[in-house]
């Protein structure tokens, strides 16, 4: 929804961004060159349909490298200004992490979202047990709706007009060396920088500025072009957002309509729904996390990033064995193993709040035992968006052959903006690659440690102990969640053919996902 918002944001956005070296001048330049500031006082319905296509780098198959290409929507949409209602109508086809396709509709008001239809793989029980399927948005999901909701909204200009005093000059954006002078305007508890096309006026892109669990401060912005006049209204009809100067959406207007005759009930919430609908969440919002998750369609719709409260009690350690407790309880899991004088972590998921959480109920585990070695499966965030918590409390990362350099580039990124730690020098993390296989060992337990091939990732690892024939393993397979198929996916397969070359003798598979499961199920599906 956010790459729609972004685009009406673009076309009418414009005309309200006060910015500038004297930002009355830059402001009354962008009103003039969108029809005059008075314009879209005139306009109190929008309606519109587009297309969206959405990149996601941090779930590449090459740490650093080119993103995944992960969904290709169609939309409709309708807006009443006045009062500050949205439905936008979806059609969605993912690619990643697997093909399907989802139909719903998003309903936005000023104190409350709501989803009618299916629009992830990760469904809350309140959303599960609805019939016909649909669920109030958390408060972070509401909240991250309705930021990009401003960017687009006409009424940001008489926003802007009406409210001068949140409006100041900042310095010039500069992008690919070209220099675009710029505004900041606070808009109750978001701050957006507007800047302008020197040549013609207009609005050039609209940023905010974000944290991200892969690369820490980053800027988020919105990118307009193509105008054209529809019923009197110039609208951007192409945009595209960009994470860092990288693509990572664009957005392609092909209707536009203003004052189309609009049914009150389009924008109505069911009553026993919106009685119990969360506030939009205020303080911090982690956005990236919110907003990206939507683009692969696997966005747990939560006010607790790593779980549903309606169905976990919260994190939790589970006893796999001596030594051996597996983080479950949400979305995403870690493994901690006890080693003679330390510990080693498989995987940071998520966030450092996790993180924080996991290295709390380790040292009450096992006090006295710091983590020395976190070991990475693979880089995508939402497998490594916790590494930061690790390396701040000294932890060697260790990763597969082709990932240290990407690493590196992730841990000297500033992160002022991370809410869960201190920022801190962490460019002199160690890292260690795995080109074939590492063992670990304390003289007594071995941790083995072993790079294999697979579809989903680059530089993956696969990790075993030995004593407890217990493997780790992220993504290729879900013990304990998902049923088997009749036959191995290609992930599954990938797995089964890594312990046949590693010679590993698993009786037990712990998961990133999931819990555990006797590898003997999955192995059985071999050849069929």
């Amino acid at each position: 929804m956010q790459k729609l918002t972004g685009l009406v944001t673009g076309t009418l956005v414009a005309a309200s961004c006060h910015s500038g070296g004297n930002h009355r001048d830059l402001v009354n330049r962008a009103a003039s060159a969108l029809g005059g500031a008075e314009a879209p006082a005139t306009v109190q319905t929008i309606s519109l349909q587009g297309t969206v296509s959405q990149l996601e780098y941090e779930q590449s198959v090459v740490p650093g490298g080119e993103p995944r290409a992960v969904c290709e929507s169609t939309f409709q949409a309708v807006a009443d200004l006045r009062a500050g209602t949205t439905r936008i109508d979806w059609v969605r086809n993912f690619s990643y992490p697997q093909p399907r396709t989802y139909t719903f509709s998003e309903i936005v008001t000023p104190e409350a979202g709501y989803v009618e239809g299916i629009d992830s793989t990760a469904r809350t029980k309140r959303d599960l047990d609805t019939d016909p399927p649909g669920h109030t948005m958390s408060g972070l999901r509401l909240a991250s709706v309705q930021r990009e909701l401003q960017r687009l909204s006409p009424l940001f200009l008489f926003q802007m007009v009406k409210n001068p005093e949140r409006v100041s000059p900042t310095a010039d954006v500069t992008v690919d060396g070209v220099s675009y002078p710029a505004v900041q305007y606070q808009a109750g508890d978001q701050k957006f920088t507007v800047a302008f096309d020197s040549t013609t006026g207009l609005p050039a892109r609209i940023r905010t500025l974000d944290y991200d669990n892969i690369w820490g401060d980053v800027t988020y912005d919105l990118v307009l072009s193509d105008w054209q006049t529809f019923d009197g209204t110039r609208v951007a009809t192409k945009a595209k957002y960009e994470l860092n100067g990288r693509p990572v959406a664009d957005i392609a207007l092909t209707e536009f309509k203003t004052n189309v005759p609009v049914a009150a009930d389009r924008f109505s919430i069911p009553a026993a729904a919106a009685a119990k609908a969360a506030k939009p969440a205020t303080g911090t919002v982690p956005y990236q996390w919110v907003l990206r998750r939507q683009f692969i369609g696997t966005y747990l719709d939560s006010d607790q990033p790593s779980y549903d409260p309606d169905t976990s009690a919260g994190l939790r350690l589970a006893d796999l064995g001596p030594g051996i407790e597996q983080v479950t309880g949400g979305t995403h899991n870690s493994l901690i193993v006890e080693m003679r004088d330390h510990l080693i972590v498989f995987d940071a998921p998520v966030s450092d709040a996790q993180s924080n959480w996991t290295l709390a109920a380790a040292e009450k585990r096992f006090p006295g035992k710091p983590v020395k070695y976190l070991v990475l499966t693979h880089h995508h965030m939402d497998h490594a968006g916790g590494l930061r918590a690790y390396a701040a409390r000294g932890a060697t990362l260790i990763v597969g052959k082709g990932s240290a350099e990407h690493f590196r580039r992730v841990l000297a990124a500033p992160f002022t903006r991370d809410p869960d730690l201190p920022s801190s020098d962490l460019s002199r993390t160690e890292i260690i690659e795995v080109g074939d296989r590492r063992v670990l060992t304390d003289g007594t337990r071995e941790v083995a440690l072993y790079l294999i091939d697979n579809p989903h990732a680059e530089g993956m690892l696969l990790g075993y102990i030995p004593d407890a024939r217990l493997g780790w393993v992220a993504d290729l397979w879900s013990p304990g969640r998902d049923p088997l198929p009749e036959k191995l996916n290609p992930n599954q397969a990938a797995l089964v053919a890594a312990v046949h070359k590693t010679g590993i003798a698993p009786l037990k598979f712990a998961g990133g996902h999931g819990s555990t499961a006797d590898y003997a199920a999955l192995a059985a599906l071999e050849g069929k």
